[in-house]
């Protein structure tokens, strides 16, 4: 397979219900009695991979949908962020994201499946051989968005934990930073028990000679022995080696504590630059992280992520925007930059960002059945005609599709 020529972007979308505006399930082409079936899941992913997109990521969480924190922030006038609003004009509820990928999965042939999973309250043990199944199903075409959850209200349904109430300021504060910094240790260590699990079988662990009575090699399964501050995991996993070796990781992250995290485990990274100055100071930091963490040598690609109202003309995307805040009652606001314009206008603004070192873009769709398609048969085209995007996909793995190398077994002799 060819590599993907320098110029050219890479490209996901991240589905969460109807869209990301929280009155996108009021439009006509939301479908939100469709919401808890497999059948729309699948017609959203078949449609990013007609347009040829990387990969999608499966929004998920431990607790109902709310409303964004900044805005509950202002208008509770200090509640902390994180508890649930109570409102009930918006879509609350969603399915598993690692099932809806392994339910989709059979059905698509190239596109990449990144369901989010929740590291603080699940055990990695668990998501190593999720993921990995999920990369036998899809033929080596699966990652996952690591999150934490440092919410009081999310530790109760579990019960082994309690946290204190965040507060944006509380968040800010160094007592805060200290506990997120905790949180982003946990998740960092919990990538690397996942990692060194789809390492602990060898490629050819597996004999399966029937005539000598043999299926494993026993002293190719590795215990992983892994002893931290928040775990301790021995290993071996249950699941052989994924295809791809190791499925892709990723993250999202705003400041510097994440983005260690992002330069210590992940793959891919995002970021919320709302202009180019921004994009250039989080990639400078997110590099000079990846150097400090050991691997500057390494192939760590950066996200800008953008929420996206895309229409033929701008006022139109505009006045659906504008629409839409007053069926919500509030303007919507975003970690994200929110674009509203047309295709080539949102092409401009892609090519300016990546010029700042970014190499792809996650765009989070306002309305999924609007603005899927229109970065499907509107962006897409319009990158292609600038010669910056794929017109064939070029590799049958996700890390393929990336550029990234499928990685030695750690635990391998020679």
């Amino acid at each position: 397979m060819s590599a993907t020529p320098a110029s050219h972007l890479h490209l996901a979308v991240t589905l969460d219900g109807t869209g990301w505006h929280p009155a996108s399930w009021r439009e006509q082409v939301a479908r939100p009695r469709d919401l808890f079936t497999a059948g729309y899941w699948a017609d959203l992913v078949a449609e990013a991979e007609r347009g040829l997109l990387d990969f999608v990521t499966l929004e998920d969480g431990l607790g109902l949908q709310s409303s964004p924190p900044q805005s509950r922030h202002r208008s509770t006038g200090g509640r902390p962020i994180g508890e649930p609003d109570g409102r009930t004009d918006q879509v609350r509820g969603r399915l598993d994201a690692v099932l809806i990928a392994s339910r989709i999965a059979p059905l698509t042939r190239h596109i990449g499946l990144v369901p989010t999973v929740i590291a603080t309250h699940t055990e990695p043990f668990h998501i190593s051989k999720a993921i990995a199944t999920l990369d036998y199903v899809s033929t080596g075409r699966a990652g996952l968005r690591v999150q934490i959850s440092p919410w009081p209200h999310e530790a109760a349904h579990f019960g082994r934990r309690t946290f204190p109430p965040l507060s944006l300021e509380g968040v800010r504060s160094p007592a805060g930073q200290e506990l997120l910094t905790d949180h982003f240790d946990e998740a960092a260590d919990y990538v690397e028990v996942v990692r060194r699990l789809w390492d602990s079988w060898e490629d050819d662990a597996e004999i399966r000679d029937a005539a000598t009575g043999r299926f494993i090699d026993r002293d190719k399964l590795h215990y992983i022995d892994f002893e931290g501050r928040h775990f301790s995991v021995k290993g071996p996993s249950i699941t052989p080696r994924p295809p791809q070796g190791q499925p892709l990781v990723t993250a999202l992250a705003h400041q510097t504590v994440p983005y260690r995290l992002v330069a210590r485990q992940a793959d891919v990274g995002y970021v919320t630059p709302h202009d180019a100055g921004q994009a250039r100071a989080i990639v400078a930091e997110i590099r000079a992280e990846q150097e400090a963490a050991g691997r500057a040598g390494e192939l760590l690609h950066v996200f800008g992520d953008l929420v996206v109202f895309l229409d033929d003309e701008p006022a139109a995307a505009e006045d659906r925007r504008a629409r839409l805040d007053a069926l919500a009652g509030e303007p919507y606001t975003s970690d994200a930059r929110i674009f509203a314009g047309t295709s080539a206008q949102l092409a401009d603004l892609l090519q300016e960002l990546a010029a700042e070192g970014l190499s792809g873009f996650r765009l989070r769709p306002a309305v999924a059945g609007h603005d899927l398609p229109a970065v499907t048969r509107g962006l897409v085209p319009e990158l292609q005609r600038r010669g910056a995007f794929r017109t064939a996909y070029e590799a049958d793995t996700l890390r393929g599709l990336l550029g990234l190398a499928r990685p030695a077994n750690r635990y391998a002799t020679a």
